[in-house]
């Protein structure tokens, strides 16, 4: 059955009225006009008249809650928004039907050109998918994005609503899986019946490409599902979830073909599972997210040490960096419209890729974050001349190779943070084999 998702049309009228609010307040000193833009399809090459599916840039959508092509908000402070729509042609109407998102209000956007001319002479900031042929001031535009991102990472009322309402789509969904995994099926026919269950109880798209993999390939970090059968006992890694009205849960699980580990197994998922909820506990307001990345990063060396694979003092291994040997990416990042929703650094702070967390920045009430620590066997980094004479007394290398098809695991979950400590959306997915948080 799918799961029931409601949403108060009163209450979204009022948390868009209550964002642009704010927003405006916080650009209330710039002398610039700003436009928001939601973008145009894209074209596929050589497809002829066939675009991508069209998604509105997420600062659009977070605005106006409009998934639709064509449209701008436009804001002056000293008028507020203005918001300009793209009007249904009768062509759009015989080709694709009325559009979900059709417009009930805003002016037409036939009018941006003479609003803007009104304010001729007048700083311009684009944020957003620019409307074509207009040139803004990148620096305008970085500083007010900068407000603009620190508002949106403070989840509201209606966003949190949404998350949940995907996480428990998806907690449905894998909870119809698991007992699929067994010995001869594929990645590929896995994905399928997981993609289908997310849909059957009322997930509106999946919330990113489906990652499925297993044996050596759950070692893969964005792995494609494909023909590879599943073999008695060895990990399967899922990183997938479902979307429900533009919002998304990005959940990973690792589990054992045919509901049992073996013992080496058992206790490399124990590491991770482990590590994750260290790190979860940590997620309260006002810790620095790079303390919650090395937070995991030492707990999973000091894992890795008690297993027989790394040696030395945790600590040191995590500044040393050989850890990331066997954790190559970050704790997590934020998660709303979209997975790596709005990330970035406070002023001065690096952030923004995988050696660093795409998030450096201290929580806040109102965030949602992912923590996905994660432990991999990976032949190609383990076989890096550099890496290995760098790390040549960290890591016992005979056993790492010994290891070469064991796979990985990462486990995922969504966490809100709120004065009253850390809110797991996704804890209703088991974590442990067989089931369990």
């Amino acid at each position: 059955m799918p799961v029931p998702y409601e949403e108060n049309p009163g209450a979204l009228a009022a948390a868009l009225e209550r964002r642009r609010g704010e927003l405006a307040a916080a650009w209330s000193q710039t002398d610039a006009v700003v436009l928001i833009g939601a973008g145009q399809p894209v074209p596929r090459p050589g497809r002829g008249d066939i675009t991508y599916p069209f998604g509105a840039h997420t600062e659009y959508l977070w605005l106006t809650d409009r998934n639709r092509a064509g449209g701008v908000m436009a804001f002056d402070p000293a008028d507020g928004f203005t918001d300009f729509v793209a009007p249904v042609t009768a062509e759009e109407v015989l080709w694709s039907g009325a559009p979900a998102d059709t417009p009930s209000e805003g002016q037409d956007v036939a009018g941006l050109p003479g609003w803007l001319e009104a304010r001729s002479g007048r700083p311009l900031a684009l944020l957003g998918c620019p409307p074509a042929g207009l040139a803004g001031d990148p620096e305008r535009a970085r500083r007010l994005r900068y407000a603009l991102d620190a508002i949106r990472r403070r989840k509201d009322a209606v966003e949190l609503d949404r998350l949940r309402a995907a996480a428990a789509v998806t907690a449905a969904g894998y909870a119809e899986i698991v007992p699929q995994l067994q010995a001869g099926r594929t990645e590929r026919e896995i994905q399928i019946e997981l993609e289908l269950a997310f849909l059957r109880h009322g997930g509106t798209a999946m919330a990113y490409d489906s990652i499925v993999g297993s044996g050596p390939n759950s070692a893969v970090l964005h792995g494609s599902p494909g023909p590879r059968p599943f073999a008695a006992g060895e990990f399967v890694l899922f990183d997938a979830g479902a979307e429900v009205r533009n919002y998304v849960s990005d959940v990973s699980r690792t589990y054992p073909v045919g509901g049992a580990l073996d013992a080496e197994h058992a206790e490399w998922h124990a590491i991770v599972l482990g590590a994750q909820q260290a790190a979860i506990a940590m997620c309260t307001v006002g810790t620095e997210w790079l303390d919650v990345h090395r937070a995991a990063g030492v707990e999973l060396a000091r894992g890795l040490i008690e297993f027989g694979l790394l040696r030395g003092d945790p600590e040191e291994l995590v500044a040393s960096g050989a850890i990331r040997l066997f954790f190559p990416h970050g704790i997590g990042h934020l998660v709303g419209l979209g997975v790596r929703d709005v990330v970035g650094a406070l002023p001065g702070r690096a952030g923004g890729n995988d050696s660093v967390p795409r998030i450096d920045l201290p929580l806040e009430p109102g965030h949602v974050v992912t923590v996905e620590p994660g432990l991999y066997i990976v032949p190609a980094l383990l076989a890096q001349p550099e890496l290995r004479e760098r790390h040549r007394d960290a890591v016992d290398w005979a056993r790492a190779e010994a290891m070469s098809d064991f796979g990985g695991v990462r486990i995922e979950d969504n966490i809100h943070v709120t004065p009253a400590g850390p809110e797991n959306l996704t804890a209703a997915i088991p974590s442990r084999p067989g089931g369990g948080p």
